[in-house]
């Protein structure tokens, strides 16, 4: 082999190496359950262009507080509300300066029944039906959502006797969806997808029924690999992943 064979065969191996990921990591994203669809995309978007892996773990806000602050091995969260980061951050679990809001999330009554639910929401007054998913109030910020309309709508006592709890909100939409709930209170993003709403009868909560549903993002001061963590942080700022927000009908902050 010549020596100019030799260098061009080191240009293309340096050349290759230069333009693969360098030093790739990991992210271990704890994921508040509504932003669960979203988040499978926006992860394998962010894979793909930085080589860092993403491992993403679903949940309700309330139990990934409890479990952050049992230790549990994550370097991100990405909650269902605000107040869940900033309250980490004051505990020293997690680092302010990382500390943002991602997106705005929207409630939704919703029915797998074609023409149930109206578009005013008053099948809630007509009362023909025996069970009404939330997701716990307790646990998710969804279901506080949820509890505020209700209560806005003075409904929330006359209601209790209807109410199936989901520990979060995908368990929520599973409860209707399977229809062992007749409909529910869920977060849009669970029906819209790319702007199209998947099917069933919805009423489209007015924001002005319960506080807003900003939801928060933080790297924790435990993150293993905080290089990663905030190139994944950064990533959920740009263009191509508030693009994907915006197609599960989250608004933006």
């Amino acid at each position: 082999m010549d020596i100019s064979m030799r260098g061009r065969i080191a240009a293309v191996v340096l050349l290759g190496v230069l333009s693969s990921p360098v030093c790739a990591g990991e992210v271990r994203v704890a994921v508040a359950a509504n932003f669960s669809a979203p988040v499978e995309r926006i992860a394998a978007l962010f894979q793909k262009e930085s080589g860092h892996a993403v491992k993403v773990s679903l949940g309700s806000s309330g139990k990934f507080y409890s479990q952050i602050k049992a230790g549990a091995p994550f370097d991100v969260l990405l909650a269902a509300d605000e107040s869940t980061p900033k309250r980490l951050v004051q505990e020293g679990l997690a680092d302010g300066g990382s500390r943002f809001t991602y997106a705005a999330g929207r409630l939704v009554l919703w029915s797998v029944q074609p023409g149930f639910v109206d578009d005013k929401g008053a099948v809630l007054n007509r009362g023909n039906f025996e069970k009404l998913a939330i997701a716990d109030p307790k646990l998710a910020p969804y279901g506080v959502a949820a509890k505020e309309t209700l209560e806005k709508l003075v409904m929330w006592n006359a209601m209790q006797r209807k109410l199936v709890k989901g520990e979060n909100i995908t368990q929520t939409w599973q409860f209707v969806a399977t229809e062992n709930a007749e409909l529910g209170f869920i977060a849009l993003s669970q029906i819209m997808h790319d702007g199209k709403m998947s099917g069933g009868s919805w009423w489209l909560v007015p924001a002005e029924m319960h506080k807003p549903i900003r939801q928060g993002a933080v790297m924790l001061t435990s993150a293993k690999d905080k290089e990663a963590s905030r190139a994944f942080l950064e990533f959920l700022k740009g263009k191509k992943a508030t693009a994907i927000m915006h197609g599960f009908g989250y608004e933006l902050p």
